[in-house]
């Protein structure tokens, strides 16, 4: 079994509640869409084999976790470290906080399966530019969607490594069918 991590961006959050702070808990809740979206991933997820989703503290990405593990028959956990890119951080401050998660879940992959981390468009680019996708190519997808993000709302990025020292290969295996990304897609 090739180790493979998903890294999926939690589904459409309520924009307007700005009485709410974006990147500290609880965060805003999801929409009826991000729940739909949720759903969508859920289906996704199964069909991919994902048993085991950790997940951002803020309740967007806990909730998308909790809808998609139930639609998938997997469990979910959450993890602190998969939280919002905070105002005071760097990208290396972001990297050292996710690198040792994306590790556990390589390990964990080995033996139980793909995983799927839930978090934020921010973690996410700084991981896939430390699993080596350039600038150029990210730029492509940030232009793509929403708050240039390098996924949308509940997409998923497919991590796969083929050897144990091999790069990984990576692309954008999910957009729910909400996304209007998913046109260039097909």
């Amino acid at each position: 079994m090739l180790p493979t991590i998903y890294l999926v961006r939690h589904a459409t959050p309520d924009w307007t509640r700005t009485d709410i702070p974006y990147h500290l808990p609880p965060g805003p809740p999801l929409t009826p869409l991000g729940e739909q979206e949720a759903a969508q991933l859920g289906e996704f997820l199964r069909d991919m084999g994902v048993r085991q989703l950790l997940a951002s503290p803020l309740a967007r990405c806990r909730h998308t976790a909790e809808i998609a593990a139930e639609v998938a028959g997997a469990r979910w956990v959450e993890e602190p470290r998969l939280a919002e890119w905070q105002p005071q951080e760097k990208a290396r401050d972001v990297h050292a906080r996710v690198w040792p998660v994306w590790t556990g879940a390589g390990q964990v992959c080995q033996t139980t399966g793909p995983v799927a981390l839930v978090t934020h468009g921010g973690p996410i680019g700084a991981l896939l530019t430390q699993l080596g996708v350039d600038a150029q190519r990210l730029a492509q997808y940030q232009s793509l969607f929403d708050r240039r993000n390098p996924v949308p709302p509940a997409g998923a990025w497919r991590a796969v490594q083929a050897a144990p020292e091999a790069p990984w290969s990576l692309d954008l295996a999910f957009t729910p069918a909400a996304s209007p990304a998913k046109a260039w897609l097909v």
